[in-house]
C-alpha cells in the first residue's frame, strides 16, 4: 500500500497560482488544492514509503520558488 501524505504549504503574496501549478507537474501528487486560511494550498501525494515521501518533499516541492513553508502530515489507517 502507498504511503499517502497531505502537505501543508504558505506561500509568498502573489505566488500562490504558480506554485500550485508547480506542485501539480510533480507525478505523485494526487491533489493540489488552493485554500483559504492559515495555509495557502494544500497538496496530497502518495508514494512507495515514508522515506519517498520525504525525498519528494525535501527535493521536489522545497525547491519550488514561492513557497515559504510546508508542514506535512501523514495519513495513517485506523
Amino acid at each position: 500500500m502507498a504511503t499517502r501524505a497531505f502537505i501543508l504549504v504558505e506561500t509568498s503574496v502573489g505566488k500562490t497560482q504558480e506554485v500550485v501549478n508547480e506542485l501539480k507537474k510533480v507525478p505523485e501528487m494526487t491533489s493540489v488544492d488552493a485554500v483559504t486560511g492559515p495555509y495557502d494550498v494544500i497538496a496530497t501525494i502518495e508514494a512507495e514509503d515514508l522515506n519517498t515521501v520525504g525525498s519528494l518533499v525535501a527535493s521536489r516541492i522545497h525547491t519550488i520558488g514561492g513557497i515559504l513553508r510546508t508542514v506535512t502530515c501523514l495519513s495513517v489507517s485506523l
